[in-house]
């Protein structure tokens, strides 16, 4: 009987793979996302996003234990699922309204925010390479935009302020990641997050469909392992190694986006990648340490 492969060992290249997993399955939420949003609203879709991420999250918190659920920062995990589920709703909002690949890659722009949140909030400087990073990766958003032009996108200006609001979000991670599990930051964000965004869910309610349900389970499904297969990766291998698989998910977005509702993207969203990803490569190898 032939032996299955074996997974590879060597931390930048499971990491890598983890890294192209991980956003695969969080760019087919993407497009699941997008699909609902012809039935559901986004209040609906944010909801059954946190409550069906939470159930798919209760067998591997079965496995690990609910001790991991020990927290002395709940006024963190508070902050945290406040601030990200705003960053939600925006990012759920631009994508029923925008093309695939540009909804992802405003969502791109996070880690250009995060320096400046750090330097304000936890005193961290700013080294050259990085602020060359946010000048550059703001100049690809500039395209995206498309300012002074008749194809100016007001959804992408919605699609930032979700991006900073995700940056502040895993700043506020950072502050509380020393002594906090993953386990329990998805928890926790999980649970608040149903709770608080059960109220406008039901305010925008419509009738849900009976194939909505297969795919509302979906979504929570792929979102939770997207989630836990990043963690996994940056767990795995240096952030600086890795880091640059994220712009895969600009691919699934072009791709799925054509095959299935024929969105071509613009010249200025192509050349607005170019930039944010030439952006996010500075911005990673100022971290790099010189060494194999």
């Amino acid at each position: 009987m032939p032996r299955l492969p074996a997974l590879p060992t060597h931390p930048i290249i499971l990491g890598a793979l983890l890294i192209l997993l991980g956003e695969a399955l969080l760019g087919i939420m993407g497009g699941i996302i997008k699909h609902l949003s012809s039935d559901l609203s986004t209040q609906q879709i944010v909801f059954f996003r946190n409550v069906a991420g939470l159930i798919m999250l209760m067998p591997i918190l079965i496995k690990t234990g609910f001790s991991e659920l020990k927290t002395q920062r709940f006024h963190w995990h508070l902050m945290r699922a406040l601030v990200g589920l705003s960053a939600m709703y925006c990012y759920f909002f631009v994508l029923a309204r925008m093309p695939l690949a540009e909804a992802f890659l405003v969502k791109l722009t996070s880690p250009f925010f995060m320096p400046l949140i750090a330097y304000i909030w936890l005193k961290e400087s700013i080294g050259p390479n990085t602020r060359w990073a946010i000048v550059i990766g703001f100049i690809g958003v500039a395209f995206i935009l498309r300012p002074g032009t008749d194809t100016f996108s007001y959804l992408a200006i919605i699609g930032l302020i979700g991006a900073a609001l995700a940056a502040l979000a895993k700043v506020t991670i950072r502050k509380m990641g020393n002594t906090e599990s993953s386990v329990a930051i998805v928890f926790y964000f999980g649970v608040i997050s149903a709770v608080i965004s059960a109220p406008p869910a039901f305010y925008a309610w419509q009738a849900v469909p009976d194939h909505a349900w297969g795919w509302i389970l979906l979504m929570g499904a792929v979102a939770t392992l997207g989630q836990l297969a990043l963690t996994r990766a940056y767990r795995t291998a240096p952030t600086g190694r890795i880091g640059i698989y994220v712009y895969s998910s600009v691919i699934y977005g072009a791709i799925m986006g054509w095959l299935f509702w024929e969105e071509i993207p613009l010249w200025t969203t192509w050349l607005g990648s170019g930039f944010i990803i030439a952006a996010g490569l500075i911005n990673i190898r100022k971290a790099t340490p010189k060494s194999n």
